[in-house]
């Protein structure tokens, strides 16, 4: 009844939501007469403000369409590698007639980015991608809104998702390397640990930023409402089936709006700033930064619907039953066994701020991948850095990025399970080897172990400056950096 509710509610928000636009216009386009009026720009300015709050937000593109690579500029196109009933494989492929540029291009990595289905669209890593762009050949999964997929496509559970992620390595090829960013890290762990015990290739590398790998350790409110929540509370609470106007109608999910929700309410008062500020900047006539903020919203505001049973999986698996680590978890009948990984490459990156997944919680992936040479295990803490920071903005442009690609860069040339490489051939300053076991510290560098060499302090010691905050699109103010689920300062972007 809920969901029905929600879509009377934006269908009869919509005629109003053109009128405010419309208004705004009225009162700001120069050759209209109400633009010289006294107090247009104010009247236009909160139009635009009612235009935004109702309207309806639509998935946006990635809109990728050039990259610099080796000093060229080359063509992106958007291509769909493999076509699933709940998600696409996108691939981004790269054109030039330089022949230097396009004999570069050919002898890159190739990196599969596993997006997040928890709530916003892939294209939320769009910055991620665009910097990958530059130095590999680059897929992302591009999950489908589950209102969207008709219900005789059958459910989607966890396993599921496990699943996917194995078809999609297999079609790339065995040279291929993995990123999960946040809620992805738990499946792609356990795909890649299901075919390391099947005896089938494996990833390259692995490289899991801010994931629930653990989430036992530094537990956040998300992870506290899972624990404090039954898992029928959430069957019976916020489980709602999808009204007749759409493909997947009759079809049982989590809905996007409650998740909207959910963020907003964690940081009301951020929300409430951010677009007191743009209301602000229309009247300044602060084109740049009323721009940036309709940027973000754009993309923060546009949420999917997750399948039921998936979601739900999720929350018992990964946050109640903490199956991955207690060794309990099955997929499909096979357990799966972090420790069979062998032949892979671990990165684990965490932020220092990050308030969804905790600290520790990614790093956890080291004391389970027992398996994985030691020499071949690494970490990074991003000083100053929320959820969303680790993976788009300036300190995921200038501090994760170079360190995410050195990585790849080094194991891509032969594979870590065929020859031994001392931790010397992976220079990644700030970012020092850690091995499996090691407890998780909330301090803002990682000691070197007995006999590693440490080849530099941990990036980003010094405190960061008021133009290193801008780095994140949410604001940094009162010293917290905040991911996905908080207000941007769009203004103080980097």
């Amino acid at each position: 009844m809920l969901y029905q509710l929600y879509e009377t509610q934006r269908a009869l928000m919509a005629p109003f939501s053109e009128f405010a636009s419309a208004s705004a216009k009225l009162y700001n386009h120069p050759l209209s007469p109400f633009a010289h009026t006294p107090m247009a720009q104010r009247i236009a300015a909160g139009f635009d403000l009612l235009h935004r709050l109702a309207k309806d937000y639509e998935k946006p593109e990635f809109g990728i369409t050039t990259v610099r690579v080796g000093g060229v500029d080359v063509a992106v196109q958007e291509q769909v590698a493999m076509r699933k009933p709940f998600c696409r494989l996108l691939r981004f492929k790269r054109f030039t007639d330089d022949h230097d540029a396009l004999a570069r291009m050919k002898t890159q990595p190739t990196v599969l980015v596993v997006a997040p289905l928890s709530g916003h669209h892939s294209t939320l890593l769009r910055d991620t991608v665009r910097s990958l762009l530059q130095d590999h050949k680059v897929y992302i999964t591009d999950w489908t809104d589950a209102r969207m997929v008709p219900l005789e496509e059958g459910p989607f559970h966890l396993d599921d998702y496990v699943d996917y992620v194995q078809q999609f390595l297999r079609h790339i090829g065995p040279r291929v390397h993995v990123m999960s960013v946040c809620q992805p890290t738990v499946p792609v762990l356990a795909a890649v640990s299901l075919m390391a015990s099947r005896g089938e290739f494996t990833p390259l590398t692995m490289t899991m930023m801010g994931g629930p790998i653990d989430a036992r350790r530094s537990p956040t409110a998300v992870n506290n409402l899972a624990l404090n929540k039954s898992h029928a509370w959430f069957e019976n609470n916020v489980i709602y089936r999808v009204p007749p106007n759409y493909p997947g109608a009759g079809r049982a999910v989590y809905p996007g709006f409650l998740q909207h929700t959910g963020f907003v309410a964690m940081n009301p008062d951020r929300h409430l700033s951010s677009h007191y500020d743009y209301f602000l900047d229309l009247i300044r006539g602060d084109g740049d930064s009323a721009e940036a903020h309709r940027q973000f919203y754009d993309e923060y505001n546009a949420v999917l619907d997750m399948p039921a049973e998936y979601y739900l999986d999720t929350i018992k698996t990964v946050f109640q039953d903490f199956a991955l680590v207690n060794g309990t978890w099955r997929v499909r009948g096979e357990l799966v066994r972090p420790q069979d990984i062998t032949a892979t490459a671990l990165l684990t990156v965490e932020g220092e701020l990050d308030d969804i997944s905790g600290a520790g919680q990614t790093k956890a992936a080291h004391a389970l991948c027992t398996g994985v040479a030691v020499e071949h295990q690494f970490h990074y803490d991003v000083e100053g850095a929320g959820h969303y920071g680790i993976f788009s903005g300036r300190r995921w442009r200038e501090r994760v990025y170079p360190r995410v690609r050195d990585f790849i860069a080094t194991f891509d040339q032969t594979h870590p399970g065929d020859v031994p490489r001392p931790l010397k051939m992976v220079e990644v300053p700030g970012a020092p080897h850690v091995p499996p076991g090691t407890a998780p510290r909330a301090r803002r560098r990682v000691r070197p172990v007995a006999g590693g060499k440490a080849t530099a302090k941990a990036a980003g010691k010094a405190r960061p400056t008021a133009t290193a905050k801008a780095d994140a699109k949410p604001s940094a103010r009162r010293g917290k950096s905040v991911g996905p689920a908080k207000t941007p300062k769009p203004r103080r972007r980097g």
